[in-house]
């Protein structure tokens, strides 16, 4: 451990967890003080729950769900957009559900195609940033009932479109996972950027890089709503690998649009660790974290995380993904580590929380390999806070594919379980959960089906 005032908590032993949590039979493990991942939350201090019980088979083969629980599908990649664009692209990856006029819910979904996508989003006058590039985003917009009214493109000629965030001013922050530049894969312009998104009127926000805040394997990201910082994960499978930044805007908390006005782009310095895979004891804590200039946020010629940080160097990680904020910090996956790839250690997933305003970084969950079940690939992705106070947490991995809870007393259990086989019976194949995301209201949990392509509404007694 640092000497910079690290602290490491009691974790709750492995075996009383799995066994508490039903988390035996899927072969993840939390442990530590995960009341600390909820500090702050509005909802958190009354409300929690140990899960809805087993989850039953679903005869249509879509979606299993505990008793009590349905869905409606909303979407299917293929099928023809309402707006007569095309068909719904493929790949449906982050999501975000905003409250619209009269009850209605515009609903942001990414779509993660890269130069070979199956489905490539429609090409739009005025909403198109390269016409080679076949990501995006479309947006459902859902009346008062929540029937799906109208479903178009938002935003096209984007390349492999991962997470991305909210503003607290109502767009969709949508995230480019490359570095591609013009020329490549047929490319003609560069890629990695951010882009801005309005859901009610894609028009208002076009197709305009933000180029201000970097150009790189950008995953999600979360914003501060006191400050206006925004905060970035970089998902790199390579060494070196990606970086946790933020983003000190010129006019921060300005409104649509007014990120363009550019600002600095910084990366975070854990004094004494150059690879957060190193730690491995939940509630492991770091004060005096440091923020760094990035020497050249556009990568003209050196990716971000290839350049020179000075002779203390920079804190990098393996597959940093999911992020939001909650309470007073901002909380960041690091999806799973691996020392065969070059990590300084081995984990199936970590969740960090950062606190601004004491500089501080925490471990407050990990996820295995020191589990009774050895399932390699297990490991989080899209994360987002639930109605009742707990997290809800997106699988990426091997075999079948789950939406986990984990409540703030450190219970683990499975919300929904994805039956869509794509690949035989022999070998099966089933496809990763992304985009979880509440109604503003609550009651609705929509999330979405990688491949193929599906986006579910799930209704139920949230609040039971």
């Amino acid at each position: 451990m640092p000497e910079s005032g690290s602290t490491t908590g009691s974790p709750t032993t492995r075996r009383q967890l799995l066994a508490r949590s039903g988390a035996v039979g899927i072969g993840i493990a939390f442990s530590g003080a995960l009341s600390e991942l909820f500090t702050g939350t509005a909802t958190a201090q009354d409300l929690g729950h140990s899960g809805y019980g087993p989850l039953l088979p679903d005869p249509d083969g879509l979606l299993d769900l505990p008793e009590g629980f349905r869905y409606r599908v909303l979407s299917r990649e293929g099928d023809p957009l309402r707006s007569g664009e095309g068909p719904v692209p493929s790949n449906h990856d982050g999501m975000a559900a905003f409250a619209g006029r009269h009850g209605r819910v515009h609903l942001v979904r990414n779509h993660e195609n890269r130069a070979t996508g199956r489905v490539p989003v429609p090409v739009i006058d005025g909403l198109t940033y390269d016409p080679a590039g076949k990501g995006g985003c479309t947006v459902l917009t859902l009346d008062s009932r929540g029937r799906v009214e109208s479903e178009r493109v938002a935003i096209a000629g984007t390349a492999v479109n991962c997470a991305g965030g909210p503003t607290p001013w109502g767009t969709w922050l949508t995230c480019e996972e490359t570095e591609d530049k013009a020329g490549t894969s047929g490319y003609t312009k560069d890629h990695g950027y951010i882009f801005e998104v309005d859901g009610a009127d894609p028009r208002r926000t076009g197709a305009v890089p933000l180029t201000a805040m970097g150009r790189f394997q950008h995953e999600a990201i979360a914003v501060d709503p006191k400050r206006g910082v925004v905060y970035e994960t970089e998902d790199a499978f390579e060494r070196p690998f990606g970086l946790f930044y933020r983003f000190l805007p010129e006019k921060p908390l300005g409104g649509t649009g007014s990120l363009r006005a550019g600002g600095r782009l910084q990366a975070m310095r854990v004094p004494g660790v150059p690879d957060l895979s190193s730690i491995q004891e939940t509630g492991a804590r770091f004060d005096g974290i440091e923020w760094v200039d990035v020497p050249d946020p556009q990568a003209v010629t050196t990716p971000i995380r290839h350049q020179d940080f000075g002779p203390k160097g920079i804190t990098h990680a393996q597959k940093l993904e999911g992020c939001y904020w909650g309470g007073s910090s901002v909380y960041f996956v690091s999806s799973f580590a691996r020392s065969a790839d070059g990590s300084a250690g081995d984990h199936y997933g970590q969740i960090w929380r950062y606190d601004p305003d004491r500089r501080r970084l925490t471990l407050v969950i990990v996820f295995g390999p020191d589990t009774d079940v050895q399932l390699p690939g297990e490991s989080p992705d899209n994360i987002c806070l639930a109605p009742g106070g707990g997290l809800m947490v997106c699988e990426d991995g091997n075999g079948a594919q789950h939406v986990y809870g984990v409540t703030r007393r450190g219970e683990v259990y499975a919300m929904a379980r994805n039956r869509q086989n794509t690949g035989t019976a022999e070998e099966p194949e089933y496809g990763e959960f992304a985009g979880v995301t509440f109604s503003p209201d609550g009651r609705t949990m929509y999330v979405n089906c990688y491949t193929p392509g599906t986006t579910f509404a799930v209704t139920g007694p949230w609040r039971r």
